[in-house]
């Protein structure tokens, strides 16, 4: 049972009983020595002498109301007098606050007594004013900071908001304080599926007492649309026991969008290094066929009817088609309208329709996304995407199975297509130039190509000439072979004789240049010494015909000596080829007297002895 005396005489309140005539009957330590009167001991003082004369009429009454009714007199304002007027004077004001007062029996008397406390409100203010400058303070730090912050209590319901919470979502402290700060905001997925507040992380933070953090969710503004957050959840503890949490979250728009951007700037630079490797595969491919067939080298009227429709479209949109048998050179010719023409800064890529498995036709043309097919590991570019803004070469373009012209068509026609597996449409900007050995009207005919993909590719069609209508290109195709494959291999220069490309000259070449660069390569394999070995790398049956100008029995040929007049021609052939490969530059490091091995002065004057002009070769 509580000390009902303790308490009163310990209160470190002003606290007096005061009966119904109005007779104070008891004041507490705080009170005695307030007024100067012993601690302990009986008193009977009059009730008015402990308040301010001004107060005598009305207050006294309210006292016996409050003894005889019970009612309660709560927070009336009253001044405190001292009671010793030598120290004070008499009646002198001293303390102001407010009186409350009680009705109450003591224990033992049937009389009813009335209880008065009386509390200092400067005192009390100044703890008010303390406590109010303190919560604005940290409301002011709170609203200073850039992130959102929430308070919650134990059952989810908000207790406080910052001003950046309003700006990132627009609910203000009215909307939110007293309600569920989950089914405000945080109700729903992304997709409207309901969210319960049971599986929300961040209410589990006043639960299980633990922190709780993420950057996967998202908020929901007064607008209805969606804010991407990243948040932590902090429980708040009091005497051990969980109160609720505190909430601080940012809005991460601008991150979201950020890593999208370096997502699918990495998927672009993935896919152009694939690009780039791939580029750089036919690159190398381009330069082993370049060093193989070197530049288009011949002065025949064929050839040169060849090089007028090559220079007449280079420069020209039109799609080419190129007709000639196997091996003549038309990936050459192909080159050459492609580095003539206005796109020669952009990629040549070649595909060769004839090794193409019918299956990995589609993807090898137009590229696969990953997963597309068995198989496909990674995405992969087509080659007509490789080409875009250059030109593509369909080589061996008679060889493409009939049930896959019609997709090929189409991407030519509409200038765009779509990788296997994917449904994004890619524009590309190509020239075609296709080439074939077979009778594409012919085919056309028999109904093995179409005739509407026939007309896409040959509005200009390009014939080169087989090797036997140039058979006054032979002798310097020969010798630039010969000079090319000796530095290829490293060994000393050979030389052809008179007798050689006259053989040569005389045999029909049904495989054109191709067997032409062969036989040549063929011949330095098997030459041991200084003079090049045609006869065991030409065909079998050459050696068994006769040729026109076959040289007699007692022949340089057959003795392994040269005569004057051949040398001389020898050696007039070897000028000109060396000098039409440098570009008729005499001089300097890459000119024809250092790949001689003379002076250029030497050069030029044995060019002066035969007649060698530069204007008779261009």
């Amino acid at each position: 049972m509580i000390d009902f005396d303790l308490c009163f005489r310990n209160s470190p309140l002003f606290a007096a009983i005061v009966d119904e005539t109005g007779v104070c009957r008891d004041i507490n330590t705080v009170w005695r020595e307030y007024l100067g009167l012993p601690a302990t001991g009986a008193i009977s003082y009059p009730f008015e002498a402990l308040f301010n004369r001004q107060d005598d009429a009305v207050l006294p009454r309210q006292i016996i109301q409050v003894i005889q009714n019970g009612t309660v007199m709560s927070g009336r304002p009253v001044s405190l007098s001292r009671l010793q007027p030598e120290q004070d004077g008499a009646g002198s004001v001293v303390l102001q606050g407010v009186l409350s007062a009680w009705r109450i029996k003591r224990t033992g008397d049937k009389r009813y007594y009335a209880l008065l406390v009386f509390t200092e409100t400067a005192e009390h203010s100044r703890a008010i004013n303390q406590f109010n400058q303190l919560q604005k303070m940290h409301e002011l730090i709170l609203n200073a900071v850039g992130e959102g912050i929430y308070g919650v209590d134990a059952q989810g319901n908000t207790t406080f908001v910052n001003e950046a919470a309003t700006q990132i979502l627009g609910w203000r402290a009215e909307d939110v304080i007293g309600k569920s700060l989950h089914d405000i905001h945080h109700h729903s997925y992304p997709d409207g599926r309901p969210y319960p507040s049971s599986e929300c992380p961040i209410y589990r933070a006043f639960t299980d007492g633990e922190i709780h953090r993420g950057d996967d969710e998202f908020f929901w503004r007064t607008d209805g649309t969606l804010v991407p957050v990243e948040y932590t959840s902090t429980p708040i503890r009091e005497n051990g026991e969980l109160k609720g949490a505190v909430v601080v979250y940012r809005d991460i728009t601008e991150r979201r969008k950020n890593e999208q951007q370096r997502e699918a700037a990495y998927l672009e630079i993935k896919t152009l290094k694939e690009q780039l490797e791939q580029e750089r595969d036919y690159l190398r491919d381009e330069i082993n066929i370049t060093a193989n067939f070197g530049e288009i080298i011949g002065e025949s009227q064929s050839l040169r009817r060849t090089l007028a429709q090559i220079e007449a479209v280079a420069r020209t949109p039109t799609s080419v088609l190129i007709l000639g048998e196997s091996g003549v050179g038309k990936e050459m010719v192909a080159r050459a309208i492609h580095a003539n023409s206005t796109r020669a800064d952009k990629p040549l890529i070649k595909v060769n329709c004839a090794s193409i498995p019918k299956e990995l036709f589609e993807s090898e043309f137009f590229g696969h996304v990953r997963g597309s097919f068995t198989g496909a590991h990674r995405d992969r570019v087509g080659r007509l995407h490789l080409a875009a803004g250059g030109t593509l070469f369909l080589d061996e373009v008679g060889e493409i199975p009939l049930d896959l012209q019609g997709k090929l068509l189409r991407a030519l026609q509409e200038q765009e297509f779509e990788r296997v597996g994917d449904d994004k449409t890619i524009k590309v900007d190509v020239r075609i130039v296709a080439a074939t050995n077979r009778d594409l009207k012919a085919e056309v005919e028999a109904g093995r190509f179409r005739m509407d993909l026939y007309y896409r590719l040959s509005i200009f069609p390009v014939e080169v000439p087989p090797l036997r209508e140039r058979i006054e290109d032979i002798g310097p195709l020969a010798m630039q072979f010969l000079k090319n494959i000796c530095q290829e291999f490293g060994r000393d220069p050979l030389n052809l004789t008179r007798l050689q490309l006259d053989q040569l000259s005389n045999y029909n070449w049904p495989g054109n240049i191709r067997e032409l660069k062969n036989i040549i390569e063929r011949a330095v394999i098997l030459t041991k010494g200084q003079k090049l070995r045609l006869d065991l790398a030409m065909p079998d049956h050459i050696h068994r015909d006769t040729p026109v100008n076959q040289p007699s029995a007692g022949s340089a040929e057959q003795t392994g000596l040269l005569t004057d007049a051949d040398f001389r021609e020898q050696e007039k052939m070897n000028m000109i080829a060396v000098l039409k490969s440098t570009n008729w530059r005499i001089s300097g490091a890459d000119g024809a007297a250092k790949l001689l091995g003379v002076k250029p002065s030497t050069l030029a004057y044995r060019m002066k002895v035969y007649r060698i002009d530069k204007s008779e070769y261009l």
